[in-house]
């Protein structure tokens, strides 16, 4: 059971991988969850997780102008949303020069727009109590990058971007904001769930054939448990000074620190030239900055 008093949170995307984990911990937990699914038949399931704290919300997190009024709903029956989860996205796996447009506007429908979205819905009911958390389940791939999965790995920047900026914004009502950067897990992220766009430039052979065959066969074998990241999270969600960014994993920390430390090294080696675009000494005195 909870630790702490029982919240009530508004998980996306439950139905499987990490939204299934998470919500399945937080009902372990004794919280009340709201899990937004796309099919009536997941929604079902889901509500016999927990008839009484288990809420289904049949939503897709790209019909932008349903969700105000859904998650409206979703209070009325399950009562305020102290903490949001934004986990439903998916991953998409393409050479630039071989993915179309449209492959980037989806992806950053459901990984950018969506979330934000869900957390325009739920800022004013938090801003009114003065009081919530937003975790935006971003990625490794958020901070370091991989060939391949460029419109993904972009698409997660741009959340982790946004998040940190919301949590300075809303920090002095109550609320706070953690992007949460997940390493490989044992989900279906890299096998059922992920978009692949055909190859057609031979030129790309070298470097994306081995890297999808490497992906191909290592997804249901990923290092992270996905029951651990739902404990995470928890333990994420009770902490009194939570995190702005929180990596899961130790691939993740361990790509982390590597891509740390090369730019490190590369900020120095390009020390002077940054440094040599300011006005002169002289020229700020002039302007009045000095």
């Amino acid at each position: 059971m909870a630790t702490t008093a029982p919240k009530t949170f508004l998980i996306t995307g439950v139905s499987s991988g990490l939204g299934r984990a998470f919500a399945l911990g937080a009902l372990d937990a004794g919280h009340h969850v709201i899990g937004t699914v796309r099919r009536e038949a997941d929604a079902e399931a889901f509500a016999a997780l927990a008839p009484d704290r288990a809420y289904p919300l049949v939503l897709d997190v790209t019909d932008f102008d349903a969700i105000p009024a859904a998650v409206t709903d979703a209070e009325q029956q399950a009562g305020s949303i102290d903490v949001l989860v934004n986990n439903a996205g998916y991953g998409h796996e393409g050479v630039l020069e071989e993915s179309s447009m449209d492959d980037l506007q989806r992806q950053f429908a459901a990984n950018v727009f969506g979330p934000v979205a869900m957390a325009k819905a739920v800022l004013p009911g938090m801003r009114a109590r003065r009081r919530g958390h937003i975790i935006n389940v971003t990625s490794m791939g958020g901070f370091i990058t991989m060939p391949g999965i460029g419109f993904y790995c972009g698409s997660k920047f741009a959340l982790e971007g946004i998040s940190e900026a919301l949590g300075k914004e809303v920090a002095g009502f109550g609320i706070q904001v953690t992007a949460l950067a997940p390493g490989q897990f044992r989900t279906d992220w890299a096998g059922r769930s992920m978009a692949r766009t055909p190859r057609s430039l031979a030129d790309y052979d070298t470097v994306m054939d081995p890297i999808r065959a490497a992906r191909q066969a290592k997804s249901g074998n990923q290092p992270g448990d996905p029951a651990k990241a739902a404990r995470a999270l928890l333990a994420l969600v009770e902490s009194p000074n939570p995190p702005v960014r929180l990596f899961l994993g130790e691939d993740a920390l361990g790509l982390v620190e590597q891509k740390l430390d090369g730019m490190r090294a590369e900020i120095a080696a390009w020390d002077a030239l940054s440094r040599s675009t300011s006005f002169t000494s002289s020229a700020l005195s002039e302007t009045g900055y000095r």
